[in-house]
């Protein structure tokens, strides 16, 4: 299992930075060859499902989540969302922390990845680019206008 960690310092206020974290269908602008498509209705919370396509035409594959914990950043407590990955090719868990902090908030988003057919051998690897990823999709979530 590749476990990694992505920690950010924004000057959004928490509830806008828990908004744009949790826009699921946005995570897409920011990874190549991906498209998210929620699976349930609106609002999010928890038992919210939708799945990350990836890839071109057969070559592409599903990362399927869930919601199981969603508790939106309130005053004086930060706001966490855990999701459980339940796809046939990647599967895992994310929790995203939003805590409020002087000047603006503090997110940390901590995943474990375990992609099928991966040896654990690569998990280093694998780690290390997901870091660098979801790096780049917290930095174009908080960057939006």
């Amino acid at each position: 299992m590749a476990v990694f960690r992505v920690v950010r310092t924004t000057p959004l206020p928490a509830a806008e930075t828990w908004r744009r974290l949790t826009d699921w269908p946005a995570h897409a602008t920011h990874v190549p060859l991906t498209r998210i498509s929620v699976l349930t209705p609106a609002p999010p919370g928890a038992g919210t499902r939708f799945v990350a396509r990836t890839g071109l035409g057969p070559c592409a594959f599903d990362d399927i989540m869930e919601v199981v914990h969603w508790q939106p950043p309130a005053p004086g407590l930060p706001g966490r969302c855990r999701l459980e990955k339940r796809g046939r090719v990647v599967l895992g868990w994310a929790e995203i922390e939003v805590r409020e902090v002087p000047g603006g908030s503090r997110v940390s988003w901590e995943e474990e990845l375990r992609p099928r057919g991966v040896p654990r051998a690569l998990d280093a690897t694998v780690a290390l680019a997901a870091r660098r990823v979801f790096g780049r999709v917290v930095d174009g979530l908080l960057a939006r206008a």
